[in-house]
């Protein structure tokens, strides 16, 4: 009995794959990763100055949001086969010198055109980056650490997407938009020198038959899919090319799907979906994601055009929500070490609710304190449910499959990141067109009615979160 008991912590001891310096390997795609999703928002405080300046529309101008996670969700399901052809270290520093490139075409970009071509190639990056610092990060920490090895992921995924406003508005109270993508560049050096010093490969090549039919169903499913909930936004819900683009959406990752269940080696294998704690897990972080996603595009645009406040101080505004957000994603994962995913993801989604509900009981006039701890519960909320779910889902899986396990939660994630997204600008346009219906000229009341309906949009997927976590097991040790 007693060498039983002795036993489990020894085994807890040891990494799947034994790393020297587990923080240093990890380092190069920590950064990359966190330029990756600071990338995501840090463009949202800057866009109504980038409608003005480039002279396009809102419904245009989101398309450097949702075009970037586009990309991001066609390139995360061929992380996989990717990795199973080239080494994890070859696949990281493709990926950053891509992202740099990518940063200089958007810093230099004469017009809209170019400026989104630079944000689709970083988005190759990041769907490259993404689904390996988690992959990785299971395979090189023991048992042990991997709570709180997973909250640190956690806190990149999470702290950059909620810092990227603030720093934005501090570089645009100052520069010009073109500076944000210009930060990018000496932070991916870094991380770059620190993948050539550092990063080993951890998986091995085996150079599987690839299935060409299965990369085109997937471009054209999750492409489709994105495409038809932004072109709702400009176009509605009822237009022909909307509903032909979800249609075709549908029906091509239906065919993909049942490719994936029946083909030998399968670019994505969809059969961890069969194991009911990855199945709850991947479902929470995609409704989380969401959520912080859809939240942080509203946001700033409402403290500019809703308040009426300058960019610069929109940034200072939403600086302690990243504060916040950082603390609780570096909890959550200890949290997950010691009570496991139940508790934390519940109240998580609880706490999103109360958040969302209090930015849709906003108006033109709202103080800037209720703002901002508005703005800090959701920071509270999101990072609480985000960490523990992803580590009950990822460490559900074992064997081969587990290699997949990251892939597809990250392919997920971002496919619905960029559909919430499109979706809050759907019903923000919605919403001020019922507001002027009205016969009323004032464009901050219909902003804010708009905005309103973007929230409520959160309000329910944060519900939504809550009950499926009620379903979360009460011991998973």
């Amino acid at each position: 009995m007693d060498s039983v008991q002795n036993d489990q912590p020894e085994m807890a001891k040891h990494a799947r794959v034994q790393v020297a310096h587990p923080m240093l390997a990890i380092m190069g795609m920590l950064i990359g990763g966190f330029v990756g999703m600071f990338s995501e928002t840090s463009l949202n405080i800057a866009l109504p100055q980038l409608m003005t300046q480039l002279n396009v529309s809102t419904a245009t101008i989101q398309w450097l949001v949702t075009g970037y996670m586009l990309m991001v969700g066609v390139v995360l399901p061929l992380s996989s086969i990717i990795t199973k052809w080239f080494t994890t270290r070859q696949v990281i520093l493709f990926a950053l010198i891509d992202f740099i490139v990518g940063a200089v075409i958007s810093a230099s970009a004469p017009g809209f055109g170019v400026l989104l071509f630079g944000r689709m190639i970083q988005g190759i990056a990041t769907g490259l980056i993404l689904p390996l610092m988690f992959t990785v990060a299971m395979q090189i920490f023991p048992p042990y650490k991997l709570g709180a090895a997973m909250g640190m992921v956690g806190l990149v995924i999470m702290f950059a997407p909620a810092l990227g406003p603030t720093l934005a508005g501090l570089i645009l109270g100052v520069a010009s938009w073109r500076w944000i993508f210009w930060l990018f560049v000496p932070l991916l050096v870094i991380a770059f020198i620190f993948a050539v010093t550092s990063l080993k490969n951890i998986a091995e090549v085996t150079r599987p038959k690839v299935d060409f039919l299965s990369i085109i169903l997937s471009t054209i499913g999750f492409g489709s899919l994105v495409l038809g909930v932004s072109f709702a936004s400009d176009r509605g819900w009822d237009s022909g090319i909307v509903i032909g683009a979800l249609v075709l959406g549908i029906v091509v990752l239906a065919w993909y799907t049942h490719r994936q269940l029946t083909v030998e080696k399968p670019i994505l294998n969809l059969r961890a979906f069969a194991i009911p704690g990855f199945r709850i897990g991947t479902i929470l972080v995609m409704i989380d994601f969401g959520i912080i996603l859809s939240a942080m595009y509203l946001l700033p645009m409402y403290i500019q055009k809703g308040l009426l406040v300058p960019v610069a101080l929109t940034g200072i505004i939403m600086f302690p929500g990243g504060i916040v957000n950082a603390i609780v994603s570096a909890l959550s994962g200890r949290l997950y070490d010691h009570i496991g995913a139940r508790i934390p993801v519940r109240i998580g989604f609880i706490i999103l609710m109360i958040g969302a509900l209090m930015l849709a009981l906003t108006s033109t006039h709202s103080a800037i304190w209720y703002v901002i701890l508005a703005h800090v519960t959701l920071m509270v909320g999101a990072p609480l449910a985000m960490s523990p779910s992803q580590t009950h889902g990822l460490n559900a899986l074992t064997g081969p499959i587990a290699a997949d396990g990251s892939a597809i939660m990250n392919t997920f994630e971002q496919v619905v990141g960029a559909i919430g997204t499109a979706i809050a600008t759907s019903l923000l346009g919605i919403g001020q067109a019922a507001y002027l219906a009205k016969g009323t000229t004032n464009a901050a009341g219909a902003f804010v009615n708009g905005a309103h309906y973007g929230f409520y949009f959160t309000f329910i997927l944060a519900l939504i979160g809550f009950l499926i976590a009620l379903r979360l097991p009460k011991a998973e040790r």
